[in-house]
């Protein structure tokens, strides 16, 4: 029998990547195409998704087009998607009601501060097991509508999608015949009961959006419809998996047993523990989500967010111009002078997961004479790992469970200097897988399995690099509460 393959779109905040994957779940070849950051002088960030879904097909078309494979061999199709970036279209023609919100925009914070006063109950907290804040796609939902009479007006008359990118690219890629999401992407929105596993009616009443107007909510490895990329393929495949990008790492790291915990090194991080099948309602600052439901069965985790990570690297480079590259940054951190003190707090939008301070602002702090370029690099490196420690720390406070390994992903994993900072200042293994496209990956095993196209030990199949912790307690301890300080003098 011939190969088949699984195409996999891992579409990001900062691009589209479309991944090829054939025998025993092996990447075949990659095309990433970068689309526009909108930023307007608010500082509100913004995508446009016609583009995302015009890179969405080039990049398939590059990928097929550069490898060769026969088109009739395509299997099928799976999708991640950066979660909480939120939009909305007209149902019957398809057009956007303007540009997608991304995830990092805070420009719902006044709307949320609004439906923090009128949900004396906690309804929103206790159910979707989050906290109310402008990270989340209902917040921006409900801006949308407040801001805009043309979505409103099509609401009322029932003509309305909203939702994530992952439902605006099957709406599209199916030619408006599917409009659903995932239990993935469904417990990201801040409307979706974890608990009922249903749209929360009256928490959708809070932020004034109609429930009957939202996606249908299906497993992450269901048939979500068939697409031709727009009559690329010479036959319609399926779509089988669909899977919020951090949930699609999880999953593609093995993260399958309760207790183990995967962190995404992105624009932002997400940093993820597998607690089973059973909500735990963090008391610590963390969000309750579902990791997926596949095979009929769920899996929960507990999830700390930070909005910049990665980011502060692409800041140093293009605003600071600290560094030309960030390759640069390993260099420059061993090169600081060991007795400077310099933390950078990067709350440039607020302070997201365990803090929730969407009012907290940026700042370096204990900065010295002998502070130079170096010591401000390795400054923006190292909040990097501390930002995830606290997220770690968290976790196990909520979970009972200490972190024993950290499986790790994204761009800025590359980085020893970072990674071995990391274990250290966590106390924990990190592991680096020999794979770098998680997202997708977790996407195209799902897909794939569905497909019957491989079977479990596909988990198998990655290897990893291992940094284990080499400073003492006390040095750990020192540098640890120099952090906690730092993050105290921003709060608002």
């Amino acid at each position: 029998m011939s190969e088949r393959y699984i195409i996999s779109i891992d579409q990001s905040t900062q691009g589209t990547k479309a991944l090829l994957f054939g025998k025993e779940g092996r990447l075949r070849s990659r095309v990433t195409l970068p689309h526009r950051q909108l930023v307007d002088q608010n500082g509100w960030v913004s995508h446009n998704p016609v583009e995302i879904y015009h890179n969405v097909l080039e990049a398939v078309k590059q990928l097929i087009d550069r490898t060769g494979v026969d088109r009739d061999k395509i299997a099928g199709v799976g999708i991640s998607n950066q979660r909480e970036t939120a939009m909305a279209w007209n149902a019957r023609t398809g057009q956007p009601y303007g540009d997608a919100i991304v995830w990092q925009c805070a420009r719902a914070a006044g709307l949320c501060e609004r439906v923090k006063k009128e949900d004396r109950k906690g309804i929103v907290h206790s159910r979707t097991g989050i906290p109310v804040s402008p990270y989340f796609p209902a917040g921006k939902i409900a801006w949308i509508l407040e801001n805009n009479e043309a979505p409103r007006n099509a609401m009322n008359r029932g003509d309305l999608c909203v939702g994530t990118i992952d439902s605006w690219l099957l709406f599209c890629l199916t030619k408006g015949k599917s409009y659903k999401t995932d239990y993935s992407n469904a417990s990201r929105t801040q409307l979706f009961n974890v608990f009922s596993l249903k749209w929360d009616e009256e928490i959708c009443g809070l932020f004034g959006i109609r429930p009957d107007i939202l996606p249908e909510v299906c497993d992450s490895d269901a048939y979500f419809g068939n697409t031709d990329f727009e009559g690329y393929l010479p036959n319609p495949v399926p779509v089988h998996s669909v899977l919020g990008d951090s949930h699609g790492a999880l999953l593609g790291q093995g993260c399958l047993s309760p207790g183990m915990t995967k962190a995404t090194y992105g624009t932002g991080s997400s940093i993820m523990m597998n607690i089973g099948e059973r909500p735990i309602l963090s008391t610590h600052g963390l969000v309750t989500s579902l990791a997926w439901k596949m095979g009929g069965r769920v899996s929960y985790v507990l999830e700390g967010n930070l909005n910049y990570t990665g980011a502060v690297i692409t800041w140093m480079k293009d605003d600071l111009h600290l560094i030309s590259s960030p390759e640069e940054t390993e260099f420059l951190a061993r090169t600081a002078a060991d007795n400077d003190s310099l933390y950078l707090v990067p709350a440039f939008t607020g302070l997201g997961a365990p803090y929730w301070d969407n009012y907290a602002t940026a700042a370096f702090v204990g900065m010295t004479r002998t502070t130079r370029r170096p010591e401000m690099v390795r400054a923006g490196l190292e909040c990097i790992a501390y930002q995830i420690t606290d997220i770690m720390r968290a976790m196990s406070a909520d979970s009972g469970v200490k972190v024993q390994e950290l499986r790790v992903d994204g761009g800025a994993s590359n980085n020893e200097y970072l990674m071995q900072f990391q274990s250290d200042i966590a106390d924990t293994v990190v592991k680096i897988p020999d794979a770098k496209e998680l997202s997708g990956i977790g996407a195209a095993y799902a897909a794939g399995l569905a497909l019957g196209m491989w079977g479990r030990e596909v988990f198998e199949t990655l290897e990893y690099r291992t940094f284990t912790p080499r400073i003492v307690t006390e040095e750990r301890s020192r540098r640890y509460g120099g952090w906690k300080s730092a993050v105290e003098k921003v709060l608002s």
